[in-house]
């Protein structure tokens, strides 16, 4: 049975300024229920790919289907009507509000699904169920990863498009923060996740792409990338370094003060 396309991205061709391209033809498929890890050197364009999805970077060249209608450059408040939902790596959360109001805000443009969607997010997260009082600011950041995939599926979206989730996270908050996306991603919903804790983020995607100066070097699952000795060398050896440094340094109580 052929795998039934959700997110298509063609030869996307995009930047921020003009006569500037950080995406140079960059493709990737993501099928029905599909994790996607998309991993590769800072600066090869893979946050710039999600936000060009996402409809907050111009796209020049190239297109993006969601289920086979063409979504090319809509604007992300269009977007997340029809599916997509975004997670970024800063600023995900309204500080001043509190984790209820926060997930509230995720169905603002249909409210009268919160009572159900809030039910299914529970179920994933329940200590925000016990915690929905608490005001996001005051929370560490694992916990305000949590509060922001929560938001994004408040709309029951097609795609997930999550952006490093474990970036500044201590060790210990990396790792239940892979499991959780993991868990979000065995209830059916097709996540695309780019990371630079490469070696972590291709043991959970069933496949992945490495980009280099903006378009798709390799791919295959996430097994083979694993295992695959170019990759190890090119990529995985360098980001793995990377992510190491981070780790040390993440794992300083200022940044995550419950770990």
């Amino acid at each position: 049975m052929t795998p039934t396309p959700v997110l298509e991205v063609n030869e996307l061709v995009a930047g921020y300024i003009p006569g500037v391209n950080i995406l140079n033809g960059c493709s990737i498929v993501a099928n029905q229920g599909d994790l996607i890890g998309i991993i590769g050197p800072n600066g090869a364009g893979k946050s710039t790919l999600l936000k060009a999805v996402f409809g907050q970077v111009n796209i020049r060249e190239g297109s993006v289907l969601l289920h086979g209608d063409d979504i090319t450059g809509l604007k992300a408040d269009r977007l997340v009507g029809k599916g997509v939902g975004m997670v970024p790596q800063n600023n995900n959360v309204f500080p001043s509000l509190t984790i209820e109001e926060n997930l509230e805000m995720g169905v603002f443009q249909q409210p009268k699904l919160f009572k159900e969607r809030f039910e299914f997010v529970g179920g994933l997260f329940p200590e925000l169920v016990q915690r929905r009082r608490q005001r996001a600011g005051s929370l560490s950041g694992g916990e305000r990863q949590m509060v922001a995939m929560g938001r994004a599926l408040m709309m029951d979206p097609a795609v997930l498009l999550l952006d490093e989730p474990s970036a500044g996270l201590s060790p210990v908050r990396q790792d239940e923060t892979f499991l959780r996306v993991a868990e979000i991603n065995s209830h059916g919903v097709t996540i695309v996740m780019v990371e630079q804790n490469a070696r972590r983020c291709l043991q959970i995607s069933h496949r992945a792409y490495v980009l280099d100066h903006g378009t798709d070097a390799y791919t295959g699952t996430g097994r083979e990338m694993l295992n695959d000795p170019k990759v190890i060398q090119l990529y995985l050896g360098t980001l793995a370094t990377d992510v190491e440094d981070k780790a040390r340094t993440s794992s300083q109580p200022t940044v995550d003060p419950a770990v």
